[in-house]
């Protein structure tokens, strides 16, 4: 019967010995209970964060994020460690110690680790998360007036979740060492050594979903579209990634073996050589690499682009600093409106400009091919995917803000087509497109003039996506229209009392500083709120905070996590380095014994760890190269039209990433060479 006492001691000195692995695992792992805990702990910061906000989920969500992340990682770096520690855990066995004894052991060493970890990364979390919250305040352009809390619940859940998850990985670790016997275990550290076949099935299902995934980033031309493609393409991109680094570069390397001009070269034949019978434990952490690689790539070169081109984003979506929108006013009425605004302007010293006032219907349509009607529904009744905005606009308005005097009959139109770069739907468009004729629901119209312009469209800035503006006799078909649609069904409820009605819209620009613009739209705004019950503003400062807020929040989550990732992948690369240390010292020493030089040992070295620890970097910027037409559709939809401005903060994404890539790489690689040399 052993000592009690001895198990800690043991535990103890295993991990005093195996300091170099454990130490940044403990590390690692207080650093993913620290990323935890600090987003965890905004989310339930309510003076921060109100519940149900865009930012309350986005926290939530990233919190998540990371919580499965974690359980990963963790997993996949323990996975080196119990490799390594086989071979020690066999020699115990054979001295003596039974698995119950190793398992007391194991578990004192998981004991440790966990506590070590988990009140670690919650003390950090604690001493850094003031500096986080004050981080999200400056990007979120909020006041540092808002208290900072550290929640008790946020504690408990963070060793609850991590506690369990450390759990999970001692009763892997005990599984492993039961199901192997003594002589596997002593083993365990050297399998996999044997030369893999050339897997060309593999390789090939691999170079076509890379094809696939690129080809749909390369062809996707409907930003909407590109939201529910981008995801697929992603799934083709990391199985094509994983199959090629795991078939591919055997493949590769087997044609470079058979290639004698470059094989039969002191530094390419031990490493080529070296390297395939390795390929098959490497293929895996070359592939999360290159994967985490790009994963940090597009999320900082996204939101940083986003909150970079935030101004741009805002007039994008404003393109006159203000619109007001009514339903269901008469002149009188409207008369109050400007007189509203002329009062609020002047009293808070801004000039109004480029005024445009007009009326309009709005409505959603979809091109029904059997009919060949244009189907009309309810404004923003988007349930079709076909679906497009219709705008209906009175003649003697489309006269006054043109300045002409055109002239329609009952049954003639005017029609105007907006190709918003956001959104394009193609169905309606090329229904459309050079019609003479066109059909809303049940009555024919013709096209008199498809216009090249037209000012209203460009001012109506709560038509955010691709529309078809229809210039009409009278307002009185527009009536017709809407009291058939809203009226007449018991569907659209919700929507009478605001789209069933003809809409009054007066945009327009302000000169004066930013401060006193904001002044005058909320003046203008509480004026509007007390005189009318469907009246509403959007303008670019009344909005610019919401913006802030949910695009701050994207750049703050987007850093947040591709930290995380860059940590995960920095110890990767480390784990693989030094396992694969281990591993390689004994050939390396061989290969001195029979006469190769230190020199051409290093040479050796230096040829094999370039190539396989920059594949992966360079797998991720084509990966990001070809995702970068799709990713600026995807941008598109949140406002950023901007594309040489994404470009310019990926290409600074890319450079930054590739120096701190490379600082990895001479950190590891002298741990590596430490261990052969």
């Amino acid at each position: 019967m052993m000592n009690s006492k001895i198990y800690g001691k043991l535990a103890v000195t295993n991990l005093k010995n195996n300091r170099k692995s454990y130490i940044p695992y403990i590390l690692a792992s207080a650093f993913s209970v620290m990323m935890y805990f600090t987003m965890d702990n905004l989310y339930r910061n309510r003076s921060l964060v109100e519940k149900g906000s865009p930012l309350a989920i986005m926290l939530s969500y990233a919190a998540a994020v990371i919580l499965i992340f974690s359980i990963i990682f963790l997993f996949y770096i323990n996975s080196f460690l119990i490799k390594r520690r086989k071979k020690e855990l066999g020699i115990y066995n054979i001295l003596g110690m039974g698995k119950g004894h190793l398992g007391k052991m194991l578990f004192l060493e998981s004991v440790i680790t966990t506590v070590a970890s988990i009140i670690g990364g919650i003390l950090a979390g604690i001493l850094l998360g003031k500096l986080v919250y004050l981080i999200l305040l400056k990007i979120l352009h909020m006041g540092g007036k808002i208290e900072y809390r550290i929640s008790l619940a946020s504690i408990g859940m963070t060793t609850i979740f991590f506690g369990a998850i450390f759990i999970l990985i001692f009763l892997y670790n005990l599984l492993q060492m039961k199901l192997s016997n003594p002589i596997e275990l002593l083993r365990g550290g050297n399998t996999g050594e044997r030369e893999p076949k050339t897997k060309w099935i593999m390789t090939i299902i691999g170079i076509l979903c890379l094809a696939g995934g690129y080809s749909i980033a390369l062809i996707t031309k409907e930003p909407m579209a590109a939201l529910g493609k981008f995801f697929i393409a992603v799934i083709l991109v990391i199985i094509g990634t994983y199959a090629l680094f795991m078939a591919g570069s055997i493949a590769f390397l087997k044609m470079l073996r058979n290639k004698k001009s470059y094989y039969y070269k002191t530094r390419h034949f031990t490493a080529v050589s070296g390297m395939i019978y390795r390929m098959k434990q490497n293929a895996v952490g070359l592939a999360n690499i290159c994967i985490l690689s790009t994963m940090v790539l597009v999320m900082v070169s996204m939101t940083v682009s986003l909150y970079g081109g935030l101004n741009d984003v805002i007039v994008t979506r404003f393109p006159y600093e203000a619109q007001i929108t009514s339903s269901g006013i008469n002149q009188k009425e409207e008369g109050q409106i400007e007189e509203i605004i002329k009062n609020m302007t002047k009293k808070n010293h801004t000039v109004p400009t480029s005024q445009i006032r007009f009326h309009v219907g709005r409505f959603t349509t979809v091109y029904n091919n059997k009919t060949k009607k244009l189907d009309m529904m309810a404004a923003g009744d988007y349930s079709n995917s076909n679906a497009v905005d219709l705008v209906m606009i009175p003649l003697s308005d489309y006269n006054q803000t043109e300045g002409k005097n055109v002239k329609l009959k009952e049954n003639e139109v005017l029609l105007y087509h907006r190709n918003h770069k956001r959104t394009h739907k193609k169905s309606d468009t090329e229904a459309l497109k050079n019609k003479k004729v066109i059909q809303l629901n049940s009555i024919s119209y013709k096209v008199v003039d498809e216009l090249d312009r037209l000012a209203i469209a460009k001012a109506d800035t709560t038509s955010f996506i691709d529309g078809w503006y229809v210039v009409v006799k009278d307002s009185s078909i527009i009536t017709s229209y809407l009291k058939d649609i809203y009226e007449n069904s018991n569907i659209y409820d919700g929507l009478k009392e605001y789209y069933g009605k003809i809409q009054y819209s007066y945009s327009f620009n302000l000169n004066g500083s930013r401060a006193n613009r904001a002044k005058t739209e909320k003046s203008i705004q509480k004026q509007l709120q007390k005189k009318f019950a469907n009246c509403s503003i959007e303008s670019r400062e009344l909005s610019r905070e919401s913006f802030y807020e949910l695009y701050g929040g994207f750049l703050f989550i987007g850093i947040f996590l591709g930290i995380i990732f860059l940590m995960a992948t920095t110890l990767i690369i480390y784990y693989k380095q030094i396992s694969e240390g281990y591993d390689d010292r004994e050939r390396y020493q061989i290969m001195q014994k029979v006469g190769m030089s230190k020199k051409e040992v290093r040479q050796s070295i230096r040829s094999q760890v370039l190539l396989v620890f920059f594949l992966p970097l360079i797998m991720a910027v084509i990966h990001l190269a070809f995702a970068f037409k799709i990713i600026t559709k995807l941008l598109s939809v949140l406002n950023l039209t901007n594309i040489s401005l994404f470009f310019m903060y990926t290409v600074g994404t890319v450079a930054v990433f590739a120096v701190i890539y490379a600082i990895i790489y001479s950190i590891t690689a002298r741990e590596y060479y430490k261990i052969l040399i």
